[in-house]
């Protein structure tokens, strides 16, 4: 037979498959997988860990806050939540 290249096998397999179905795959969004060694794996670990104790601490907080029915309210101090409650005198 005649040698054929692989990327010409690789169009001729991917021609068949349209003629066979119309279905499609979905383009790859992402880079292909990668290998990592293992220090590399245990740090993306510990760092996702790290994540997802953050976000389970701040939603038990907010959960918290709702069955005791606090509500955070901004502090301004210097700014003009501190002059509401002054009033406006004439010296006169």
């Amino acid at each position: 037979g005649s040698a054929v290249t692989t990327e010409e096998r690789r169009l001729r397999d991917k021609k068949h498959l349209n003629d066979i179905t119309a279905a499609r795959q979905p383009p790859l969004y992402h880079s292909p997988a990668k290998l990592l060694s293992i220090e590399e794996s245990i740090a993306i670990q510990m760092q996702q860990k790290e994540a997802y104790e953050a976000m389970q601490a701040k939603l038990a907080a907010q959960k918290l806050a709702e069955r005791l029915n606090i509500k955070m309210l901004r502090f301004e101090p210097e700014g003009e939540a501190s002059m509401q409650y002054r009033e406006v005198r004439d010296e006169d």
